[in-house]
């Protein structure tokens, strides 16, 4: 499809979100629910839209190539997953549950079971860095090699005597039976032996019938795989042969893919190259004008201030944000009016009947919460705002008919880069005008200029540092401990599964049977969507694992072979994470003692750490609670 359908694509998931925003952040408060199963509805319908604005967005990111627009569809991408997440962790909290069954909604919205799937996002391991690419290459290469070398010396450690003694009588024997051979061959050679007498007719139908057994029995069997083959295809157990081989529409799908991952990369170096050079024109031809400005605006604050007040007032600290709280988007009479109100207060010192007022105000929210049902506090809907507000004011209504190659913005950058050279400069400027004022009060007001002193961080960056961890293997390189840990089977290679393989239904009778006070049993597709919900989402995005409901672990119980460890391969595989074992099985006399435990942990953290993301697997987690080891265990050990 062209850029202008993913464009379309665009604004249709805009102009959902906007209503989605305008839904949840009304005019006016809603009041709390008290009707449970309303309010479950409220938010299943929240959340089945927002997943479908996540879906577009996804499809628009992975094939717009602009670069300022896949920066502003990034962002509001990443947003929405993390609302999803956040109407999800709601669900959860209220119904304490972890599945839901939303099959009303998807007849109310007229959409399909398969509207409800997880995307992956394609981003996840087509953008990582430079030094995740890197990473991923040494580990891939410390796996092959060490797959040969180690798996070997361990074959060999664990051979017994009689297994050894046996290969070498194999190896002599078939010595013994070449020279045989070889001197039954020269024995021929060098006696003379008679001619052969021809055969008689009755031999010749003996081979003729046993050419002809062999000959049948190798069509029959050919015959009988060919039948195998057609009844496994009817019956849908394997694809049919001609979808095996890719197709040419497949092969020019991928040809196209590549060359939009080309473009994309191609633009995008062009647009950071185009930053570099912009900032650097800007600072020198802007740079001088913006500086003067600021110290023109600062100065006739300190004139205004003085007049209205007597004194010339304090200037804000750097940590304070400098002048910029003093010129966002307010006057000097409005902040000489806001300093003028902290004085009042300070010198009233009304503090305790102001806390009072507060602990009534707050009995009475929790009293009307405790009445309904109310929505917790989400941290991407201020995002989600910005991010609709920056394309309804640039690119909704900005026609691209000239920019056929989909490059990039000049005009744009320059007003994004302008507030980055501004805050760059006030910080200079701050400095010069602390100085400036402190001349002007000695001269002045015969006062003493405040002495501004810069923090130092050493001392307590150190006291920091000295009670954080201690790095156990400080001399050794990122390669040598990776080889050390897939020599005792603690870094794992993952298995090249999808999501997607995790094949199942989905539950079509769930609202039913809750209604009918029946618990459902969760299908595959509901086990496969919470995976890609707390372990794929939040392992592939920073935004989302940073602000998004934290999810530390995910518990996957089940009797064996349900796919618990396929699941997990799968998420490894989707977000391109490194998979550590720490089974107990595994880990089971490799690090003895107190000191090898902490050794083996320091490994696997600093590891992690340097190779983000990182999964880390437990198969049988429950074994290291045992109190008592049993004694089927102890036999397979043994065994």
């Amino acid at each position: 499809m062209s850029q202008r359908t993913y464009n379309e694509l665009w604004a249709e998931a805009q102009v959902e979100l906007s209503r989605l925003l305008v839904d949840e952040v009304p005019p006016q408060p809603i009041p709390p629910e008290k009707d449970r199963v309303l309010f479950f509805q409220r938010v299943a319908m929240l959340y089945v839209r927002y997943l479908q604005i996540f879906r577009q967005l996804e499809k628009v990111y992975d094939q717009v190539v602009q670069p300022q627009k896949r920066r502003l569809i990034l962002y509001t991408l990443e947003s929405v997953m993390g609302r999803v997440l956040e109407l999800r962790n709601e669900m959860v909290e209220k119904e304490l549950c972890e599945y839901h069954y939303m099959d009303d909604v998807l007849h109310d919205l007229k959409l399909t079971p398969a509207d409800l799937e997880i995307p992956i996002p394609h981003y996840f391991l087509s953008e990582r860095s430079q030094a995740t690419e890197e990473n991923a290459t040494m580990l891939t290469n410390i796996l092959q090699a060490v797959e040969t070398t180690g798996m070997q010396k361990r074959a060999i450690k664990g051979m017994s005597q009689d297994e050894a003694i046996r290969i070498i009588q194999v190896a002599e024997r078939a010595r013994q039976g070449r020279l045989r051979a070889a001197l039954n061959e020269a024995s021929r050679r060098l006696s003379k032996i008679p001619m052969a007498e021809a055969p008689e007719p009755a031999d010749m139908d003996r081979a003729a019938i046993r050419i002809q057994k062999v000959w049948r029995g190798y069509v029959e069997r050919k015959k009988t795989k060919a039948a195998r083959i057609e009844d496994m295809t009817f019956l849908g157990m394997i694809p049919h042969p001609k979808y095996q081989a890719p197709c040419e529409a497949i092969i020019t799908a991928r040809a196209n893919e590549m060359a939009i991952r080309q473009r994309q990369k191609e633009h995008q170096d062009d647009y950071q190259k185009a930053v570099m050079e912009i900032t650097s024109q800007l600072i020198e031809v802007e740079g001088q004008d913006i500086g003067n400005n600021l110290k023109e605006q600062i100065r006739q604050w300190f004139i205004e201030c003085r007049n209205l007040t007597g004194v010339f007032p304090d200037f804000p600290d750097e940590d304070e944000g400098g002048s910029a709280i003093l010129f966002a988007e307010k006057d000097y009479q409005l902040v000489v009016k806001e300093m003028e109100e902290n004085e009042e207060d300070d010198k009233n010192k009304k503090g305790k009947g102001n806390d009072k007022k507060d602990a009534k105000k707050s009995k009475e929210k929790d009293a009307e919460e405790e009445d309904g049902l109310v929505m917790l506090p989400s941290a991407f809907l201020a995002d989600l705002e910005m991010c609709n507000k920056t394309y309804a004011d640039f690119w909704e209504t900005r026609t691209e008919s000239r920019n056929f190659n989909q490059r990039h913005e000049v005009e744009l950058i320059k007003e994004e880069k302008r507030v980055d050279i501004l805050s760059e400069i006030r910080i200079k400027v701050d400095e010069d005008m602390r100085q400036e004022l402190a001349d002007w009060r000695l001269a002045v007001e015969k006062t003493p200029a405040k002495v501004y002193k810069k923090k130092k961080a050493g001392k307590r960056d150190k006291k920091k540092k000295k009670k954080g961890e201690k790095d156990l293997t400080p001399d050794r390189t990122l390669a040598s401990l990776c080889q050390e840990m897939v020599e005792e089977g603690l870094l794992r290679q993952v298995k090249p599964v999808q999501m997607q393989d995790y094949i199942g239904d989905f539950n079509y009778l769930g609202t039913t049977l809750r209604r009918n006070d029946i618990e459902p049993m969760p299908s595959m597709a509901d086990v496969r969507q919470i995976v890609s919900l707390y372990g794929i989402l939040p392992l592939g995005s920073q935004v989302v694992h940073q602000k998004a409901p934290f999810i530390k672990a995910i518990l996957l119980a089940g009797p064996p072979g349900v796919g618990k460890k396929m699941l997990v391969h799968a998420v490894c595989q989707e977000t391109g994470a490194t998979l550590f074992d720490l089974s107990p099985l595994n880990i089971a006399g490799k690090y003895p003692g107190k000191s090898g435990l902490t050794m083996m942990l320091h490994l696997v953290f600093k590891v992690a750490r340097l190779m983000q993301p990182a999964v880390i697997l437990i198969d049988g987690a429950e074994k290291m609670f045992y109190k008592k080891v049993p004694k089927e265990e102890k036999a397979n050990r043994n065994a």
